[in-house]
């Protein structure tokens, strides 16, 4: 170990590093897996791969504490791969380039793989170590969690017989996770009918940017605007009095954003222009004081463009402003349980027009109750059928219901506050974590989400708290050692 000397855990560190010279994008974790298969293979622990492509690891306990609930620890392998324009590096065949800038751990120009390559490392140090104190162990590493929660998804339900789960996937080394919401995207697929430009007419590019957009779950309840409901709010009412033609729709990308931008092609008499940018001043004033707090970059833009080829028919651009008007966005529910969590929400993340005269529109929805989450995607639903659209729903995943009672909670605010001598944040997010799945398949095992502090996770800024480490690697010490016997 070259960059990490002397860092503590020095063995955590050591198979970080480790960890950073072997290529492990999602779904292509192929070489992380063998390595941990031999790592396995080289300390005569039993190891199985299933046919996801996850790797189970077990333990057999210390001496004297064969009697103690087994436990699992369970992190993901899988790295997310996001670089500077001007980094060359192929992510599926060179190593990672850690360094260390004063109390962090960063990598040159690519992300890090921190998320979850430091649960990994520090699940491989407690499978190494002949110091550790601890019951039963079972190290689960799961594959394409950043791309849909694949290997989770697929885990067999008789595979693991732990009865305490600590998934070691969490950001923050005082922040404790015992609860997430559940999703499913909906996706809608409305035709429509060209037309002909109607004679005497001018084109306007509408564009809404400038907005903050933000992760679709974390961020939703922050009273952040989506793109485009200010767009189509804007088109369906300056459409009354303007007669407006919509050429082209085109806003947000992915699910799981809260879209920052959209634009509109549309064509107008050229008798309503002034009555069009009249409009339009008063809208964008009306705007900016609606949100002068949470989007203080909001911009909205006319400019006059080229005539296009079409517009919309009348009866078409009728049923599209509608539908995406009705379509519920942001906050359905606040949870009764814990204060200031969003229980279900619903995002109108990006609307298309695409190929074959079709708009697609991609919507995702969330929450912790599996009958909230089908509620709220039949709301986005009944809005597009109304508009004759066809409508499709994925398969989804689970929400994980918090326990703040449970006896891991317990376990690790006692833990914390006998390490630190202050008391830990038990919380819940409104997001997916591997968690909800794992708690389908094994509805008994007690969970909690712990691990050391991470910034910038997705991205070329991601950086490591060197010194969280530590702290998150004595805490998970204590913990394995305060676990209770079996009943």
């Amino acid at each position: 170990m070259a960059i990490f000397e002397g860092l503590i855990p020095n063995k955590v560190w050591f198979f970080f590093e480790e960890i950073c010279k072997i290529p492990h994008p999602s779904n292509k974790e192929e070489q992380l897996a063998q390595f941990l298969m031999s790592f396995a293979a080289e300390r005569q622990l039993e190891v199985r791969k299933d046919e996801t492509g996850n790797v189970l690891i077990r333990k057999p306990a210390t001496a004297g504490k064969e009697n103690l609930k087994p436990v699992c620890l369970q992190t993901h392998i899988d790295m997310v791969c996001e670089k500077n324009a001007d980094k060359e590096l192929n992510f599926e065949t060179d190593p990672i380039e850690p360094f260390i800038d004063g109390e962090w751990v960063k990598a040159k120009g690519t992300t890090l793989g921190a998320d979850d390559g430091i649960g990994v490392a520090a699940a491989l140090a407690i499978l190494d170590a002949n110091d550790v104190e601890h019951g039963p162990i079972e190290a689960l590493f799961t594959v394409a969690e950043e791309t849909g929660l694949t290997g989770a998804a697929g885990l067999s339900p008789e595979l693991l017989y732990s009865q305490i789960l600590l998934n070691l996937d969490s950001e923050e080394d005082d922040e404790f996770c015992i609860g997430c919401a559940g999703g499913i995207d909906t996706v809608i697929t409305l035709k429509y009918r060209k037309r002909g430009i109607p004679k005497k007419s001018v084109a306007f590019e509408v564009s809404v940017s400038g907005l903050l957009g933000g992760h679709s779950g974390e961020d939703i309840g922050k009273g952040l605007a989506n793109s485009n409901k200010i767009l189509n709010r804007f088109l369906w009412d300056v459409a009354k009095d303007c007669e407006i033609r919509i050429a082209k729709f085109d806003g947000g990308n992915l699910r799981n954003a809260i879209p920052r931008e959209a634009t509109a092609i549309i064509t107008l008499p050229q008798q309503n222009v002034e009555k069009f940018v009249s409009f339009y001043n008063q809208f964008f004033e009306n705007l900016k004081l609606e949100y002068r707090v949470t989007e203080p970059n909001l911009n909205i833009s006319i400019t006059e463009t080229k005539l296009p080829k079409f517009v919309m028919n009348k009866k078409s651009q009728f049923r599209l402003l509608n539908s995406l008007y009705a379509c519920p966005h942001g906050v359905i529910a606040w949870s009764q349980d814990i204060a200031g969590l969003v229980e279900t929400s619903t995002n109108l993340a990006s609307v298309k027009f695409i190929e074959n005269n079709q708009i697609e529109v991609t919507t995702s929805q969330r929450s912790s109750i599996h009958s909230a989450k089908i509620n709220v995607a039949s709301m986005v639903e009944s809005s597009f059928l109304l508009a004759k659209a066809t409508v499709r729903h994925n398969t989804g995943y689970p929400g994980w219901k918090p326990n703040p009672d449970s006896e891991i909670v317990k376990i690790i605010s006692t833990s914390f506050e006998k390490l630190y001598g202050k008391k830990p944040v038990i919380k819940a997010i409104h997001a997916g974590l591997e968690c909800g799945l794992l708690k389908e398949k094994y509805p008994q095992m007690d969970m909690i989400a712990m691990g050391p502090t991470i910034k910038g996770p997705h991205s070329p800024d991601e950086r490591l708290h060197i010194e969280s480490v530590k702290r998150f690697w004595d805490l998970l010490l204590e913990v394995l050692k305060n676990i209770p016997a079996t009943e």
